[in-house]
């Protein structure tokens, strides 16, 4: 997920889950382009109300029409009528409240559910805790901070052993050398 300085610091907050982003304007009838960071790019739409970064809080807005635009969306929000309207969204995250995701099944876990959990090998050796995820065309990937930053694949039964949310720890089959 990329940083965005525009984010309220309640993004610190598990309560908010960031889903993407407003990242242009399209057209003059206060259209905005929209990264999004769900897994199909329209999941985004599914959400009602989002949230809208403003400085320190989080504002609910709708969006009124959408659309998929190339390799992108454009959205049209609620009260957003022109294109200085829109140009002043631009850079601005949009989120939801931790309790509108569905529940995940036995074994599924959002990325946001890791950032932040201690990586210890089966050894015991702490290797960090994971600072964000990113997704390869192979597989997705762990980004864990301790002592020098380690990219671990995140591969059910070959690397990743277990998950203990309750406890904070994923414990991985991992060479610390390495």
């Amino acid at each position: 997920m990329r940083r965005n300085k525009l984010l309220p610091e309640a993004n610190n907050d598990s309560r908010w889950i960031v889903l993407g982003e407003i990242t242009g304007v399209f057209g003059i009838q206060g259209w905005v382009r929209v990264f999004s960071h769900t897994q199909e790019r329209n999941g985004i739409l599914e959400y009602d109300p989002l949230y809208l970064a403003d400085g320190e809080e989080w504002l609910p807005m709708t969006i009124v029409e959408a659309q998929i635009h190339g390799k992108g969306l454009i959205a049209k929000l609620s009260g957003c009528t022109d294109r200085d309207a829109a140009a002043k969204l631009v850079g601005r995250a949009l989120a939801v409240r931790r309790e509108q995701l569905p529940p995940t099944g036995p074994g599924e876990y959002y990325w946001t559910d890791l950032i932040g959990l201690q990586v210890v090998t089966q050894e015991g050796v702490s290797l960090g805790s994971v600072d964000h995820l990113f997704a390869t065309g192979a597989n997705d990937v762990l980004v864990v901070k301790g002592e020098r930053e380690r990219l671990l694949p995140f591969l059910k039964s070959e690397v990743i052993k277990a998950i203990d949310l309750d406890r904070g720890t994923i414990q991985v089959d991992w060479d610390p050398a390495f």
